[in-house]
């Protein structure tokens, strides 16, 4: 027989869900140097985070669609897909749920608009600079994000 204090306390499950996420880095060059547009966030804590543009999948939308589309939502630049540049993939949890997410991440070329952040419809990011991308790891706040910049840098200069 087993008595009250030597029960286990009993752990509740919570469900798990999948989310699809795409963005990316997005190329523009200026006076000869390549630089990429990133977003500042604020965390669920208030922190502030230098992060790629990425967002949900719509219905309908490929991950090249949702690249694009968020990458203009986000920053106000107009990109277009080059290359796949890799995907990250992470666990987090909120009050109700575990959420499996994966982000595919794109190479994008600029070819239009004009750096903002009031085109996001969620309203997201709160700035959105450019940054020499041979100096973006100094700002980038995640280190997963930090490894995809490092592959477009590496893209680009093997095509060179």
């Amino acid at each position: 027989m087993t008595t009250a204090s030597h029960r286990q306390p009993s752990v509740r499950r919570l469900p798990s869900v999948s989310e699809t996420s795409a963005g990316g880095v997005v190329i523009d060059v200026h006076e000869g140097r390549a630089r990429i547009a990133i977003i500042a966030r604020r965390n669920r804590s208030g922190r502030v985070e230098w992060c790629l543009p990425k967002g949900h999948v719509e219905p309908g939308e490929t991950l090249v669609e949702t690249a694009e589309r968020e990458v203009a939502e986000e920053t106000g630049i107009e990109g277009r897909v080059l290359i796949t540049l890799g995907t990250i993939e992470y666990w987090f949890t909120t009050p109700s749920h575990r959420i499996h997410k994966m982000v595919y991440h794109y190479l994008l070329e600029a070819v239009g608009g004009c750096l903002t952040v009031d085109n996001d419809p969620d309203q997201e990011a709160i700035d959105a600079i450019w940054v020499p991308l041979d100096e973006v790891h100094r700002k980038l706040t995640f280190p997963n994000e930090r490894r995809i910049a490092r592959e477009a840098w590496t893209r680009l200069t093997r095509s060179a």
